[in-house]
């Protein structure tokens, strides 16, 4: 890498740590809390608005079972954090969902579990950083008319803070998710007691609409079925809660203890935010919809703020520092709520690669210890997911949560499976009884969580949750494959004994194309090894050329005798493999090993102009068995100055193996 590259890569991700500063990167839970939840925390924001706008579709009287709605996706969402406080007690490593279920159920459930959070992951990035566009398109109208521009670049710039490394991202995050739950307690406490305690007619500014209802008069099932896609996009506020359970490793001790205590730090904050706004919203009488065309009474000209910000200019009626605030944090909680997945995907694809289901390059860490690989192809995968469906959260959001919830029902499976194994040994009274808890707590989990995913794929199967399910399903077969990959290069390298049998001659060729330094050194270095047989081939592509260097050979004081190669087509390669091809036929016993002469250069363009075809002969050459290529470095002038300017390796990685990263 060059001075200006490696400058650039200090500046973006800052310098390299030793690996036996892991320790240091470890987090307390004041970070841990922001780091993790930040997922969690900005589904507040749109979790409820989903609730309002699929109910609006009944009419404005729909919004009397919001309350009800939330209160089911609360009670859900204290069922799965109490059970989830009972996986990273009982599985502490890091592998959550996909250790449980692979633990108790079998690879089979494991690799469904690991592909439905690797695209929940992926998901959430896109959704969460989706809303942020429209938020902040709302006030800013250029974001509004580039979504996908912006969505992009605030996928690459959480990318580059993710890349410093856990600790550091999370220092970065800490400030805006405690601003917002700090701005949005105030908001929620400030205007519940205004109604409340000092009895004042709170009136959000659409409040006096009525709507265009599609379906206004669904009795029976249909209106069933409403309230359970109401209730099914409600639960996109659970999403990020089983993050915790695959980032316990990276908490400080004891691990398991303080990843269930900031579990349930988030699982009470997340509630109590949720149901305030649902509340709140109520008695301010917003009036949300779709599209301001559904909207009876809203001036030609209105613009429709989101349900936040309705509250926030009502609640803070004049006092506009207040409403920015709320707004402002609002936008970058949404911004910051991929965090979690940047913070999931990669420890569990980590652990993926380490059970070779996902490519090993996944299981290393980078320069600054995080899984660097891992959060790059989360964030390729989730501008891919930005790009095609527009940054559109309306249709992103027909994808979300399927993922988490197949994981759900999986993982409390496997810990019921869990706890009666365990119950089956265990005969301290006390221990049994604490085990009887636990199951009847993952029971409940569940329960709660299988009907969840029922309703979710009944609601929105057609609605686009099968292109969700179409994915998982396809990165399962991937993972098999890799699998069935690694392990069949694992039985062809160690079921045949090796029986240290030689060679019963070694035959070395020399590739020229010019007597010149590296040609001689490729000679001295393969006379060094000894061979039985030593020769050196050219082929002959241009007459006049190969003749002056024949003639050029035989005066000189080079013994080894040179052989030409007709090539009536010009190729160099094909040549070159049939001769070497022939030399095996007559002795197949034999190892040929091919010299290389190849120029060492020291800048990027000169590549371009050398060794092309060295290039190629090695690609092919490789492919012949009883064949080894040798290549001979011939360092040039540019490379050995580059050399002497600084005495530095800068190869991603290279403190990892070893070497100081020196500017």
């Amino acid at each position: 890498m060059s001075k200006l590259t490696t400058a650039a890569k200090r500046m973006l991700l800052g310098r390299p740590f030793r690996s036996d500063s892991l320790g240091h990167t470890l987090l307390p839970k004041r970070i841990a809390l922001p780091v993790f939840a930040s997922d969690a925390m900005s589904s507040v924001a749109y979790a409820p608005e989903e609730i309002f706008l699929v109910l609006s579709t009944a009419g404005v009287s729909a919004y009397l079972y919001a309350p009800w709605v939330g209160l089911a996706v609360a009670f859900v969402m204290a069922v799965v954090v109490a059970s989830y406080r009972q996986n990273v007690h009982a599985y502490p490593s890091g592998g959550g969902d996909y250790e449980v279920a692979t633990t108790n159920l079998g690879p089979t459930a494991g690799l469904t579990v690991g592909s439905a959070l690797l695209v929940d992951y992926v998901l959430t990035v896109a959704v969460s950083i989706s809303s942020a566009a429209s938020n902040i398109g709302s006030a800013i109208p250029f974001v509004a008319t580039h979504k996908v521009l912006f969505a992009v670049v605030a996928i690459a710039l959480l990318t580059a803070i993710n890349l410093r490394g856990v600790r550091e991202s999370g220092k970065a995050f800490a400030i805006p998710t405690y601003a917002f739950i700090f701005g949005m307690g105030i908001m929620l406490a400030w205007g519940l007691f205004r109604i409340v305690v000092l009895g004042e007619d709170l009136q959000a500014e659409s409040a006096g609409f009525q709507l265009k209802a599609e379906d206004e008069h669904l009795y029976g099932l249909a209106f069933a079925f409403l309230i359970a896609r109401a209730f099914s996009s409600g639960c996109a506020a659970l999403t990020g809660v089983e993050a915790i359970s695959n980032g316990v490793p990276a908490f400080r001790k004891p691990k398991s203890r303080n990843a269930a205590t900031t579990l349930l730090m988030l699982g009470s904050i997340a509630i109590v935010l949720l149901m305030g706004i649902i509340i709140l919203a109520q008695k301010i009488g917003i009036v949300y919809a779709h599209d301001t065309d559904h909207l009876i009474g809203a001036p030609d000209d209105y613009q429709q703020k989101t349900l936040i910000a309705q509250l926030a200019e009502t609640v803070f009626q004049g006092f506009p520092i207040g409403f920015f605030f709320i707004t402002t944090v609002t936008a970058l909680i949404l911004v910051l709520a991929a965090n979690t997945a940047f913070n999931g995907f990669p420890v569990l694809g980590s652990i993926l690669a380490q059970d070779r289901y996902l490519p090993r390059q996944l299981h290393t860490r980078g320069d600054r210890l995080a899984f660097s690989n891992g959060i790059l192809f989360l964030s390729g995968a989730a501008i891919a997911f930005v790009v095609v469906f527009g940054a559109e959260v309306t249709k992103l959001i027909q994808l979300y949560i399927v993922g988490v919830f197949v994981s759900f029902v999986l993982s409390q499976t496997g810990m019921l499976r869990h706890w009666t194994r365990l119950l089956r040994t265990e005969t301290d009274p006390a221990q049994r009884s604490r085990m009887h808890r636990s199951r009847v707590i993952n029971a409940v989990g569940l329960s709660a969580t299988g009907v969840v995913l029922i309703i979710v794929l009944i609601t929105k199967f057609f609605a686009g949750a099968w292109i969700a399910i179409l994915t998982m399903v396809s990165i399962f077969v991937v993972m098999k494959m890799i699998r069935r990959h690694y392990d069949s290069v694992a039985r062809e390298l160690d079921e045949h004994e090796w029986d240290g049998v030689l060679p019963s001659r070694s035959h070395s060729i020399v590739l020229v194309s010019r007597l010149h330094l590296p040609t001689r050194r490729a000679l001295a270095y393969a006379r060094a090894t000894r061979p039985d047989t030593l020769e050196a081939i050219t082929v002959n592509v241009d007459e006049a050329d190969t003749r002056a260097l024949v003639r050029e050979w035989e005066n000189s004081d080079i013994s080894v005798p040179l052989k030409v190669i007709e090539s009536p087509y010009r190729e160099i390669t094909k040549p070159v493999l049939d001769y070497v091809k022939r030399v095996r036929r007559d002795a197949p016993r034999d190892v040929v090993t091919v010299f290389i002469p190849e120029y060492v250069v020291g800048h990027w363009w000169e590549t371009v102009l050398h060794n092309q075809s060295a290039l190629r002969l090695k690609g092919r050459l490789l492919f012949e068995p009883g064949v080894m290529v040798t290549s001979v470095p011939w360092q040039l002038s540019s490379s050995t100055t580059r050399a002497r300017q600084v005495g530095e390796i800068n190869a991603p990685g290279a403190v990892r193996r070893g070497y100081e990263d020196r500017v």
